[in-house]
């Protein structure tokens, strides 16, 4: 065999995380004006004493932490997309960044609760007007950083979809097929970020409450409440993430309805049935799938593979046909 036809079967794993996404810049863009919102929030606080402030600038770190290691994330996926040490591409660099935001999360969610009981124990005195005048402006910047975010993105990707079967049954084919399809493909990042700013509104929104509460009705133990309902939230979305992100890392099965799908076209003549199937994640609404085929006349793996809907997001596809002997009755 000559090296020309060594070459036509070998094919990239990058699927499309060498292109730049446009979640990167706005990422970025994200970051620096959550930041420097986050050290007002902070400073303010401090200086006049409300944890609901304090909550909420601490939150806003949290998620400047988890928005930069996301940045990163970009950045790495893109760069390497070409190494081919990682087998099935960098697309779970997106989610190993997300594990490790969620991580920190649950940090910053303990401090919150920490400094929340403490105050409830031991209230300091709160200079109202320029604490509730911070987190307006606080308030302001995360709806535009959920703006920013938000906005509905014309941009149309390309993916590109490789199937590459192997078919065994007395001797061993090769069928190679490239696929390219046009469609709108959604940044899974993207969207983890503006869940980020969104909660951070939500922050801000408590945080103001708080502090008109306790300046018009006395209520000062609501701020310091708040900043413990501030921390059960970045608790709950911390845990949210570490469970979908950790199944990605650890190769869990991919959705119950794709792996419904892939059977019910498979299995749709009668004759051929899914001996095993293998259906995980490989980046953001991408998947690998390893099907195990058996029937008594199979079909090529063309043809099986020309049963999957294109929709399923099945980027890399192994397809094993094994033939089944009619035993005769003795």
């Amino acid at each position: 065999m000559s090296s020309d036809d060594v070459q036509d079967w070998q094919h990239s794993h990058t699927f499309g995380q060498d292109r730049k996404r446009p979640g990167e810049l706005r990422t970025l863009i994200v970051i620096a004006i959550t930041a420097a919102m986050m050290v007002v929030e902070l400073a303010a606080g401090l200086l006049f004493g409300s944890m609901a402030l304090l909550a909420d600038g601490l939150h806003m770190a949290s998620h400047a932490a988890a928005l930069s290691i996301n940045a990163f994330a970009y950045v790495y996926a893109r760069r390497h997309a070409l190494d081919t040490e990682y087998s099935f591409g960098t697309g779970k660099v997106n989610a190993l960044g997300g594990f490790s935001g969620a991580v920190l999360l649950a940090v910053f969610a303990l401090l919150m609760a920490w400094e929340s009981f403490h105050r409830l124990i031991d209230p300091v005195e709160i200079v109202f007007d320029q604490a509730i005048l911070v987190a307006v402006v606080g308030l302001i910047v995360n709806g535009i950083s959920v703006f920013i975010l938000g906005v509905k993105e014309d941009h149309h990707g390309h993916g590109h979809h490789h199937h590459h079967e192997h078919h065994h049954e007395h001797k061993h084919g090769h069928h190679h097929h490239h696929e390219h399809e046009h469609g709108h493909h959604h940044d899974h990042n993207l969207r983890s970020a503006y869940l980020h700013v969104l909660a951070d509104a939500l922050t801000s929104v408590l945080a103001i409450i708080a502090l008109l509460a306790a300046k018009y009705f006395g209520y000062v133990w609501m701020d310091p409440a708040m900043g413990v309902i501030g921390a059960v939230l970045v608790a709950r979305w911390s845990l949210g993430l570490l469970r979908s992100t950790s199944a990605i890392l650890l190769d869990r099965q991919g959705p119950a309805d794709i792996r419904e799908q892939i059977r019910a076209s498979i299995e749709s003549d009668g004759d051929s049935r899914i001996a095993d199937l293998h259906l995980w994640s490989i980046g953001p609404n991408l998947y690998a799938a390893v099907i195990t085929v058996v029937a008594r006349a199979p079909s090529t793996p063309d043809q099986y593979k020309a049963r999957l809907p294109d929709h399923l997001g099945l980027a890399h596809i192994s397809v094993e046909i094994h033939q089944r002997t009619i035993k005769e009755k003795a």
